[in-house]
């Protein structure tokens, strides 16, 4: 018996076993922990992944109330549903990438596999305008260095309705996805995209916050990362043997481009131990996040003189 009259056979017998959303969520999680996928990309666990991808794949809002989760579905609505979470387990595709959305900070955004899945802790920030460490009135400019997708730029777009945000990143598949969401969001009266190398094309520009989550997985972390991680691009995962080359040249440049009170906001993860210890006199002001999450850091201007 060939894979593909199994997977008909398995369709035939899921259709006519499985009737209600809930039905198909409770197989897909129960799927999802047999299959031992990863869950690294937003979602926290097999049943919250597989409730999301049900509503999804039927073009139900994400809060659908659970009072419709008894809902029948029709037999066209199994197969796409079937469809969707047959991919998660197959083919190991984040969610993200399936349905081709993200949120950040409570906002929406288009997301395919030219960036990273959105799921910084930095959005905690955005959402508090970065207090206690600037003055949200005397914001007018943003840097979303190595920006990917354009999330935490246009986060910031909402968080400081008077500051100019620009959006930078090396790739150029990425920008493609950044500026979909630009127009996405409406922000292209705000909003620039800029392709540059860390600050290479940024010279002579200043900013009141620059915020990054830059490429810092070492090459031991890359090596071991699960098949979910092999469908994002390393560009944005890989920064040298141990994880540092990128923060290390934002360190040296940022500097130049923060304005007299300006801040660096930054992203290092795991590398935030290698961090500390080869920075030794560095003040680094390690963030605390409410809803998990760590290795983001903040130092201000004369910090970094």
């Amino acid at each position: 018996m060939n894979e593909n009259k199994t997977t008909k056979i398995d369709i035939q017998e899921l259709c006519s076993e499985l009737s209600t959303m809930t039905d198909f969520m409770r197989w897909g999680a129960s799927q999802f922990v047999n299959a031992k996928l990863s869950y690294s990309h937003g979602l926290s666990s097999p049943l919250d992944e597989a409730v999301y991808l049900v509503l999804r794949s039927l073009h139900l809002p994400v809060d659908t109330p659970d009072i419709y989760w008894t809902s029948k579905l029709t037999n066209n609505e199994k197969l796409n549903v079937i469809n969707v979470l047959t991919k998660r387990i197959d083919k190991r595709i984040p969610a993200a990438y399936i349905m081709q959305e993200g949120w950040f900070a409570g906002l929406q955004f288009y997301i395919d596999e030219r960036v990273l899945v959105p799921r910084s802790p930095i959005a905690e920030l955005v959402e508090a305008q970065f207090a206690p460490w600037v003055n949200p009135e005397e914001v007018e400019s943003v840097l979303d260095l190595c920006t990917g997708s354009g999330c935490i730029g246009i986060a910031c777009a909402y968080a400081f309705p008077l500051a100019e945000v620009d959006l930078a990143d090396i790739s150029i598949d990425a920008l493609e996805v950044a500026k979909i969401n630009v127009k996405k969001h409406d922000a292209e009266q705000r909003v620039s995209v800029i392709e540059s190398d860390l600050f290479s094309g940024l010279e002579g520009k200043k900013y009141d916050i620059i915020v990054s989550n830059p490429p810092y997985v070492d090459a031991e972390d890359i090596a071991g990362m699960s098949a979910e991680f092999k469908h994002e691009p390393e560009l944005g995962l890989s920064s040298g043997n141990d994880g540092l080359e990128c923060t290390r040249s934002i360190l040296k440049q940022a500097a130049s481009h923060l304005t007299a009170e300006g801040v660096l906001v930054l992203e290092v993860g795991n590398s935030q131990y290698a961090l500390a210890e080869e920075f030794p006199d560095l003040p680094f002001q390690w963030v605390d996040f409410e809803r998990g999450g760590d290795g983001v850091f903040i130092l201000t201007k004369a910090q970094l003189d």
